[in-house]
């Protein structure tokens, strides 16, 4: 029997305000052991907000924060399993990476040879320890982040709270990130994930809240926030356009719309597509293009946030602008 898996943190009615600015209303959130839940929001969401809130660094006007079933006081100890990265990480300039980790890690409580280990093991899981013994002032921001993460997992957290840990970093590295924060949820963390980026919420997370104005607008299952979404665009250029056109008159599913860079846009699931690709080839026309304009999942992200409208009215990611999109819902 399918056992859900223990909630390790829970947010209930967390509100906060800022003079006349409700930073965070009435927000309600779990993270389980196992899992990575993504906390996704454009900027100014409230997503920072909230995670200093669960940090205890922050004290709420309402709500109540749980960790491990226990009630937290901001400015009050955490448990020693909880760690967490938020904003943009600050250490001693003119001390080393390794310095660095080896005094958070001291004033931990950490002693000795377990002291040394911890330090050791978190350089070489965030990819720092060929830069270790560099002063801090010569480093990248992704590698300021970097040391962060590695200053988070000197706990070896059984929930660690994470604030956007890709930012700054290069594709290379915030790929390396992503399978870090697999690797703990696999070994039975809770992760909270927060990002702006919704694929790589979608890569990782097994549940996600979307915060707008301080107010959760969505909180499920990625399954669920799926069955949500609309189709997803597709620029094509065929060897004969027009008659394409015609053949996505007779396939169910598919929508077709302008574009200002030739071609046209099609919406349609990947079923709907697949199955409209193969009437082409069958009615003797190539496809010379096809390329994803706009995610389906990123579709419903700006429309629940209210920054974008329909995918069929959004730009492609070539950073052109299409026609106003005249679409066609093939019958």
């Amino acid at each position: 029997m399918h056992q859900t898996p223990h909630i390790t943190l829970e947010a209930i009615g967390v509100s906060k305000r800022y003079a006349t600015h409700d930073a965070l209303c009435k927000v309600d959130l779990t993270a389980r052991c196992g899992e990575v839940h993504g906390l996704l929001g454009p900027n100014g969401a409230g997503k920072t907000t909230l995670m200093r809130v669960l940090l205890g660094l922050v004290r709420p006007d309402g709500g109540r924060v749980r960790l491990f079933g226990r009630e937290i006081d901001a400015g009050g100890p955490l448990p020693d399993c909880v760690a967490g990265l938020v904003d943009v990480p600050a250490f001693y300039p003119y001390l080393t990476g390794r310095e660095n980790l080896a005094l958070l890690a001291r004033l931990d409580g950490a002693k000795g040879p377990t002291r040394r280990a911890a330090v050791d093991a978190a350089l070489d899981q965030t990819g720092l320890a060929s830069r270790a013994d560099a002063p801090v002032t010569g480093y990248s921001a992704g590698m300021r982040q970097r040391l962060g993460l590695a200053a988070a997992l000197l706990r070896s957290p059984a929930l660690i709270l994470l604030d956007e840990p890709t930012s700054s970093l290069d594709p290379a590295g915030a790929a390396d990130v992503r399978a870090l924060v697999r690797r703990m949820a696999n070994d039975g963390a809770a992760v909270l994930l927060s990002s702006h980026d919704m694929a790589e919420v979608e890569e990782l997370c097994a549940r996600v809240s979307i915060l707008h104005d301080g107010r959760v607008i969505f909180s499920g299952t990625i399954d669920e926030l799926r069955s949500r979404a609309p189709a997803a665009v597709h620029a094509i250029r065929t060897s004969d356009d027009c008659a394409a056109r015609i053949v996505a008159t007779w396939s169910q599913g598919v929508r077709i719309g302008t574009a200002a860079d030739g071609g046209f846009d099609v919406a349609a699931d990947s079923e709907a597509l697949d199955a409209y690709v193969i009437a082409l080839g069958r009615a003797g026309i190539a496809v010379r293009a096809l390329e994803r304009r706009v995610r389906s999942l990123e579709s419903l992200f700006l429309e629940l946030t209210m920054e974008g409208a329909h995918c069929a009215d959004l730009a492609p990611a070539s950073g052109s602008t299409p026609d106003e999109p005249d679409w066609e819902l093939a019958s």
